[in-house]
């Protein structure tokens, strides 16, 4: 950018502030809400003696969150995102409600099945939020906003659902959230409301053939996370439920994703092999600190926070320098980062390692992700047009829901079948190794859409 130029304005001032506050508060209570659940569902798995569902109740809000974002996708291409937001964050507190109130982990799963369809279709809104309300030039930073909304729940939130699951219950971890989500939402809703956000061209497309492979989608992913139920049928359900979900998501991604074609095809792609190497694990490091090492579920829940925080600096950085590092050395930093972590976490279990390595390393899966994650939403905005930014923006969010529902499943059945022995915790960490690796692929297939300069 010349001397000369104009600066772009900031995202924290007028007209963009409350838009910017309002959508932040949601990214925020959603980061409270997913460290929270990781931290205290060994507790609730106990309490309401749910251990068969402990990977479903993951695994299934990312699976119903695919249909979420399809409809919200479709839906705000063809009349804006407001009605869409507001439809899942109405879902998302419902499905709080129905989770904090179940009395068995049946009733829980079923909140969080309900939760998932209103977390999806949140999360494709605000996408929509952003290329409809900012200028391109502010895309990276208010992405790096959102990552950045990540650092007081780093910081506080495990610890805070330890504190309360321990010293209240943990039901009010779940209640405490969906009141704060209705007043987060009223502050981006008054402001949404008065800004004139139809695209003058709306999408055509058929919405009812996208909606049924989605709840395809989610009906094989909610198959392989209930594989292990089966007995010696459980890789007879394990063979279906992938083939349905590699045939059910190939109309809801940009063709050739499955291949990693170059550009939009392989961003999308390598969005779902780095969720599912990060989620899919992240969801057993409470778990082994608790198991393993005799953590309260306070403490436990600490283990996520240098992963949270290292996660949102690196997401600043890639903000202000992203196009100086560029997309492919971005790749290679990231996805080495992201294996490094894993393979650490791996010796820690395996060789029973002082805590502290794990809770050290993560910090270096949570770097990574800081600078792959917001990148991959900027490119896919970029390689966009009004007329699908919100296909593209729940094909984005989809692939991070099939990666990490399939690998958390996958971990489920892989854990379940050594649990007992001492390979339980390391073999769902290589696994993830394993993923973060293979991320590369499409890593340095991802080209460049002439991603606007911050």
């Amino acid at each position: 950018m010349s001397s000369g130029a104009p600066r772009p304005p900031s995202v924290w001032v007028a007209p963009y502030v409350w838009v910017t506050v309002g959508a932040v508060a949601l990214i925020f209570l959603a980061a409270i809400q997913s460290l929270a659940v990781t931290t205290v569902m060994p507790v609730v798995s106990e309490d309401l003696d749910g251990a068969a569902l402990y990977a479903v109740a993951f695994s299934g809000t990312l699976a119903t969150s695919v249909i979420g974002m399809v409809a919200v996708g479709a839906w705000s291409d063809r009349s804006g995102p407001v009605w869409p937001l507001t439809t899942s964050v109405a879902l998302f507190v419902a499905g709080l409600i129905v989770s904090g109130l179940a009395p068995t982990m049946g009733v829980l799963v079923v909140g969080r099945l309900i939760q998932g369809l209103g977390t999806g279709g949140q999360t494709v809104a605000l996408y929509v939020v952003v290329a409809r309300v900012y200028p391109p030039a502010l895309h990276g930073r208010v992405f790096a906003a959102f990552s950045a909304a990540w650092v007081v729940p780093s910081l506080v939130g495990p610890f805070l659902a330890g504190a309360v699951t321990e010293y209240l219950h943990w039901r009010w971890v779940f209640l405490g959230v969906a009141g704060l989500t209705v007043v987060a939402f009223t502050m981006v809703a008054t402001r949404l409301w008065g800004m004139p956000l139809d695209t003058e061209h709306p999408s055509t497309a058929r919405i009812a053939p996208r909606l049924a492979c989605a709840v395809a989608v989610a009906a094989g992913a909610l198959g392989l996370s209930l594989a292990g139920e089966l007995g010696e049928w459980a890789w007879v359900a394990v063979v279906a439920s992938v083939l349905v979900l590699v045939f059910a998501s190939k109309p809801l991604l940009p063709r050739r994703t499955l291949r990693a074609g170059r550009g939009l095809p392989s961003v999308v792609l390598m969005r779902g092999l780095i969720a599912g190497a990060l989620f899919g694990a992240e969801i057993y490091v409470p778990y082994l600190l608790i198991d393993g090492y005799g953590f309260s579920p306070t403490w436990a829940g600490l283990g996520l926070t240098a992963g949270a925080l290292a996660w949102a600096v690196a997401a600043d950085v890639q903000g202000r320098t992203g196009d100086r590092l560029g997309n492919s050395r971005i790749a290679i930093i990231g996805t080495a980062q992201l294996a490094a972590a894993m393979v650490v976490a791996a010796l820690t279990a395996a060789l029973h390692l002082p805590p502290a390595v794990i809770i050290v390393g993560w910090a270096l899966a949570g770097s990574g992700m800081g600078l792959m994650y917001p990148r991959l939403t900027v490119l896919t905005l970029a390689y966009s047009t009004p007329q699908n930014q919100g296909f593209n923006s729940s094909a984005l969010s989809i692939s991070d829901s099939i990666g990490a529902a399939t690998s958390i499943a996958a971990m489920g059945l892989l854990f379940t079948a050594l649990t007992g022995t001492d390979a339980a915790f390391p073999a769902v960490f290589v696994l993830a190794a394993v993923l973060a690796a293979l991320a590369l692929v499409p890593g340095l297939r991802l080209g460049h859409a002439h991603e606007a300069k911050p």
